[in-house]
């Protein structure tokens, strides 16, 4: 079990819409960086930043293909960051509610 000063840690990431959104994406399968900056209409410095903290803490992880990096949900060891997770939507209505259902990937 985490200390109560790393949980804390961990979950204060959770209380930026944008790493919330990117964990909850991740639940369902890996994604590239090239992906996210699509989907969140943000720069892929300004994902590259947000997806760092996330992988400070151990929260995902990152596996090189080519020139592209893909991330994934890491979070078996972490309960209480699962249990959130749980609680989110599923990518179908998070793309809808931001007008990317047809998001494809730029990244092959």
């Amino acid at each position: 079990m985490d200390s109560i000063q790393e949980a804390a840690d961990k979950i204060k990431l959770l209380g930026d819409k944008t790493r919330l959104t990117i964990l909850t994406l991740l639940k369902e399968r890996e994604w590239c960086v090239c992906e996210f900056v699509e989907i969140l209409d943000m720069s892929q410095p300004g994902i590259s930043q947000h997806l760092r903290k996330l992988k400070d803490q151990g929260l995902v992880k990152e596996n090189k293909r080519g020139q592209w990096v893909y991330y994934s949900l890491n979070v078996e060891n972490t309960p209480y960051i699962k249990s959130v997770l749980e609680l989110m939507p599923d990518t179908a209505t998070i793309l809808k509610s931001l007008n990317k259902e047809n998001v494809t990937s730029v990244c092959n």
